[in-house]
């Protein structure tokens, strides 16, 4: 699994559409609204670096709105995320 992180400058107008339009497109997992320098952060996750690559620059980078992006690519995951809700399992 690859991820990345793509870091999002859009017109303030279209910042709803846009991140609706992102998560429309397979292997964007969430679309944050950030506060700061962008205005919103993807969060990919695919098979391969040739899926990173269409993703951003022509599906994301084609979205109405979009200024600019700025891809960051992950090379290792640490979380305590998973983790976590394995352990959650039937907490209330």
């Amino acid at each position: 699994m690859v991820t990345a992180i793509v870091l999002i400058n859009c017109a303030r107008e279209h910042i709803n559409d846009v991140s609706q339009s992102l998560l429309g497109f397979k292997g964007v997992t969430e679309v944050f609204s950030v506060a700061g320098q962008y205005d919103l952060v993807a969060i990919l996750r695919v098979q391969n670096n040739e899926q990173i690559a269409e993703l951003v620059t022509e599906k994301i980078r084609s979205v109405n709105g979009i200024e600019y992006t700025e891809t960051l690519m992950a090379f290792k995951v640490f979380s305590n995320f998973d983790l976590q809700n394995i352990f959650a399992i039937g907490e209330v």
